[in-house]
């Protein structure tokens, strides 16, 4: 699964000019997640991620490639969460580096397409204590509010990818899990937004692929797509003389 590769090597470049701070996974350090949805009223708030104005970008890309993805690890690029004062731009990035779920055959290929949005729905059951949650994958955004008692308990971005990575680390497909945090004033949050657009199309336009579409590029419209994506167009016409054959 190579689709999704372009976007991964942008990933790294978002973060801004400073070199961020790596964190390797350690599941007893994570955060504790009492596994349900916590409301964090406003007035018990420190400050929220994506408040506002400001940017709240997450997106999901997945990979064989150990290159790419060579362990479980968080990356942080700008203040952590106890370093943070006020409301900020954010960004959450998962890379998922997954064994080998294509195939030529179509049922078994329409399942590794449904094992990819599997991977992606492990953010709604991710429940941090205090470190409430709100995801629209429509917009792909991911807003967060932090709650006082939380960064007064010593909350970080280390803690809470430790957690997330546990969740994603409970699907046998996923071998490794790279997580990226970004809050620093000077990241390319156009960038950020721009990649998770790029993302979520590439899942949809696979979705709409195993509908089976028409071959006539002009009148397609995931032309777009299939011209930017290497290995879209292929894996497009790969799957339209499979079910017409």
């Amino acid at each position: 699964m190579e689709l999704y590769n372009t976007v991964i090597r942008q990933a790294e470049e978002l973060g801004g000019s400073s070199a961020p701070r790596r964190y390797e996974y350690d599941p007893a350090r994570a955060w504790e997640d009492p596994g349900e949805f916590e409301l964090v009223m406003l007035r018990d708030a420190a400050y929220e991620l994506g408040g506002g104005s400001h940017s709240a970008v997450n997106f999901t890309c997945v990979t064989t490639s150990p290159a790419l993805v060579e362990k479980d690890e968080i990356l942080l690029y700008g203040p952590d969460l106890g370093e943070l004062k006020a409301d900020s731009d954010y960004v959450r990035i998962t890379l998922l580096r997954v064994g080998d779920i294509e195939s030529d055959d179509e049922d078994d290929t329409e399942q590794a397409f449904r094992a990819i949005q599997n991977m992606d729905f492990v953010k709604y059951r991710v429940f941090p204590k205090g470190y409430m949650i709100r995801t629209s994958s429509e917009s792909n955004r991911e807003q967060v509010r932090i709650s006082k008692e939380a960064v007064r308990s010593g909350i970080s971005f280390e803690r809470i990818g430790d957690d997330f990575i546990r969740q994603y680390k409970r699907d046998p497909n996923v071998l490794a899990v790279k997580l990226i945090f970004i809050t620093a004033p000077d990241a390319d949050y156009a960038g950020a937004r721009k990649c998770a657009k790029t993302a979520h199309d590439i899942t949809m336009s696979l979705t709409k692929i195993l509908e089976g579409m028409p071959t006539d590029c002009g009148s397609c419209s995931l032309k777009p797509i299939c011209d930017e994506v290497e290995g879209m167009k292929e894996l497009h016409f790969g799957k339209e003389k499979h079910t017409t054959e």
